[in-house]
């Protein structure tokens, strides 16, 4: 594999085609954004025929558009006119903090505490479900511009997750019975050895007092980014005994699949690596937000569901973009959403198979809400939602109404209605 990052940007050769402003604009802004690519994505994935336009172009190179005008320019000229490290990182660092880093109260109000410690590596935002960031899988194999784990990736100061104490998080297990899912996270636990993924998943096999933990997940975008994991690295076969060994213990492995374009299926490397995940009894969900200039288009979202039912891929979540990072560029309106979401549904060329998908779905502080509809309401439009998934598990299912906005693209730009929860959904 080889990888680029925002050090080594200007050696990617595919970019010596592209005019000399464009190629600055991706330099300036990869000293904002977390930038890695590799040579698979580069060679595989991408049309250059169609740059700056093609969609997975702009899913992993960092753009001008993707910044605030004022922003760029002051990096731009920093950089243009020799500024010390110390003054243009301190820059840097202030664009960081004003992109809202950790949304969704993570800092706040999912961290766990264990015998009076907090625990770095540990999410728990919904009673039945952790989240656990291992230090070694804080990366990934190319990074997404839109990713709202933007955070994890940058080398600063600013709060990340991850642990590699294996222990903390079995005993934080032990004292959680109603815990059943447990979600290897990052980054992308698939950049780990696979020697260091089964030091985390044996003591979930073995130990009798972790038996309530029944479904493993793994959060993923290497189907897409470097399917040679499942197939060729040197351990890919190491990985396939270790998930047939989760599910003949009886755990349900789930993998976490992100994808956001139909191309990204495709290749055929992908699709055999599917084949080979699936060989093993580990099942594969899919999600992915609607992003502007990506996948902004009913069509898009039909073509991908239909690939991924017929490779076996269970469609699960369309979200709405994260307000975080570069967020601006890519949000598209709650109502574009629904309308993208109910066209892509009611497709009468849609397999049936694929209505498992949720969506549009904004995953805030308090929950998952889904936009289910929007309708006239005592003479107003509105849009219905409800909670698929809450904090407090008494919201689960609770349906309320807010008036419809042409311009909101979250939640906390929605005005209230009577019957609004009593949850703070400020982000």
């Amino acid at each position: 594999m080889v990888i680029y990052t925002d050090a080594t940007v200007d050696r990617i050769p595919q970019l010596a085609a592209l005019s000399p402003s464009l190629r600055e604009e991706i330099q300036v802004a990869a000293k904002i954004f977390p930038f890695r690519v590799n040579n698979y994505v580069l060679d595989h994935l991408i049309d250059w025929e169609s740059v700056p336009d093609d969609p997975i172009f702009c899913l992993v190179f960092p753009r001008r558009a993707m910044m605030a005008p004022e922003d760029f320019d002051d990096i731009k000229g920093l950089s243009r006119h020799g500024a010390s490290h110390s003054v243009l990182q301190d820059r840097i660092r202030a664009i960081w903090d004003g992109m809202n880093p950790h949304p969704g109260g993570q800092l706040t109000l999912n961290r766990p505490k264990l015998d009076g410690k907090e625990l770095s590596g540990i999410q728990h935002q919904y009673p039945q479900t952790v989240l656990f960031f291992p230090s070694e899988g804080q990366f990934c194999h190319s990074y997404c511009t839109f990713c709202f784990r933007w955070a994890q990736f940058v080398p600063s100061a600013m709060p990340k997750f991850g642990d590699r104490d294996i222990s903390a998080l079995t005993k934080y297990l032990r004292a959680q019975p109603a815990v059943t899912d447990l979600l290897f996270t990052g980054g992308d636990p698939m950049v780990m050895p696979t020697k260091r993924l089964e030091r985390y998943m044996t003591p979930l096999l073995e130990d009798e007092t972790l038996q309530h933990v029944s479904s493993i997940r793994i959060g993923t975008k290497a189907l897409t980014f470097w399917p040679h994991r499942f197939l060729n690295d040197v351990d890919s076969d190491e990985l396939m005994r270790l998930f047939d060994a989760i599910v003949g213990a009886g755990k349900h492995l789930a993998i976490m699949a992100h994808f956001n374009h139909p191309r990204e299926l495709e290749s055929e490397l992908c699709r055999r690596a599917i084949k080979r995940i699936q060989s093993t009894g580990a099942v594969i969900r899919s999600q992915g937000p609607i992003l502007r200039t990506v996948n902004d288009s009913p069509d898009i979202w039909t073509e991908m569901w239909n690939a991924q039912i017929n490779l076996g891929v269970i469609p699960y979540y369309m979200f709405v973009e994260r307000n975080t990072g570069p967020y601006k560029y890519f949000k598209v309106p709650l109502v574009r959403c629904l309308e993208i979401f109910q066209e892509s549904f009611r497709c009468k060329n849609l397999s049936g198979l694929a209505k498992t998908v949720r969506g549009p779905v904004m995953s805030c502080s308090p929950g998952k809400v889904q936009i289910q509809d929007a309708a006239m309401l005592d003479g107003k439009p509105r849009f219905l939602m409800q909670f698929i998934q809450a904090r407090d598990p008494q919201f689960a299912l609770r349906t309320f109404t807010a008036e419809l906005d042409p311009d909101a693209c979250w939640i906390s730009d929605l005005k209230h209605n009577a019957d609004w929860p009593d949850v703070d959904f400020t982000d």
